[in-house]
């Protein structure tokens, strides 16, 4: 017996290394040194920086993978895994610098594995990171054929003095919401349960949705903000905390970025609630609670801004295609909501 024997092709894996090359090579950045296919990667720190601090972050696409392999298309959560990472490390002020990916399936299908490091590299264009190593592991008897699952972990970089870390927010602040493309990487568990409680399929076009396929509208990917949100900071806008709405919604999340003694309160008049929300909270019967609870409601990233910056931020957002609107205000509380 030979490896392949056992299930690992070698050869389809140096083929698959050589396959996604040019993506890759397509999200380099100068502080990037060496070439694809060492052990590691190494990176120089960019040149400008007074006191720099590295921040990382990590995360998945969680079972939004399910949909991609049951409809075929698979770039799509190569975006969410990048979108995933660099929007959370983002909210400290963050630039992402570089990012790397653990890939891992049952068999190594190269065409299929192709598409998601394409999305990847697109995510990383988007974010102005580079992508600088990665992990593909084939793993028989582990993970179904034509199952696979992603992990991704990236590394950004920003003044020790500009972390924003939740200290400069005051009372009667104000939060200002940006919007979502649609359900991006959470909650997704749900979703699968209420399309198989229904005996809907992924090819299926609701009228009530605008006519596109329930595969293609949950496949819609993970909205990247760091480009509107560095220039921002760049542009002198005084943001005091920014949120970005993932598992937990905007109850869990929001309240991250104040400090202990604060809250906020939300307008829940603010804004009116995408269509596809109010069709899952239909389809399941779920109640408002737990919607909010589970899902983003169509707000995908939050910036906290002293009352004074409040029209030239929405204004700013506005011009970089966001229709930013007020959410609420921070009040006295303990890192909590209040939804009214």
């Amino acid at each position: 017996m030979d490896y392949r024997a056992a299930g690992v092709d070698v050869e389809a894996g140096r083929s698959f290394v050589q396959r996604i090359r040019q993506s890759v090579e397509s999200t380099q950045r100068p502080e990037v040194l060496g070439k694809l296919g060492g052990f590691a990667g190494c990176f120089a720190l960019p040149t400008g920086y007074q006191n720099p601090v590295l921040v990382s972050g990590t995360d998945g696409v969680g079972t939004k993978l399910k949909i991609a392999q049951a409809v075929n298309v698979h770039h799509t959560v190569g975006i969410d895994l990048v979108a995933m990472c660099v929007n959370d490390i983002l909210t400290l002020g963050a630039e992402p610098l570089f990012f790397l990916d653990y890939l891992a399936t049952g068999k190594l299908n190269p065409e299929q594995l192709a598409e998601v490091v394409a999305g990847i590299a697109e995510g990383c264009r988007q974010s102005g990171c580079a992508i600088l190593g990665g992990e593909t592991a084939e793993m028989p008897g582990f993970y179904p054929v034509g199952e696979y699952d992603l992990a991704g972990f990236c590394v950004g970089i920003v003044e020790r003095e500009r972390i924003l870390d939740g200290s400069l927010v005051e009372l009667g602040d104000i939060a200002i919401a940006l919007p979502s493309h649609g359900v991006h990487s959470n909650g997704f568990s749900l979703v699968r349960k209420i399309i198989d409680t229904k005996g809907l399929s992924w090819s299926d076009c609701p009228p009530a949705l605008g006519g596109a396929s329930l595969g293609e509208i949950f496949l819609t990917p993970t909205r990247i903000y760091v480009k509107p949100i560095l220039s921002a900071l760049k542009s002198g806008l005084e943001i005091h905390g920014m949120a970005h709405i993932t598992g937990g919604g905007l109850p869990e999340n929001l309240p991250r970025c104040v400090q202990e003694n604060q809250g906020v309160k939300v307008n829940r008049k603010a804004w009116l609630i995408p269509p596809l929300f109010e069709w899952l909270a239909q389809m399941g019967d779920v109640a408002e609670a737990a919607m909010f609870e589970t899902f983003n409601m169509g707000v995908g990233f939050v910036v906290i801004v002293p009352p004074g910056e409040v029209e030239s931020a929405i204004a700013y957002f506005q011009s970089h295609d966001l229709s930013a609107f007020v959410l609420g205000e921070v009040i006295p509380g303990k890192q909590n909501l209040v939804i009214n």
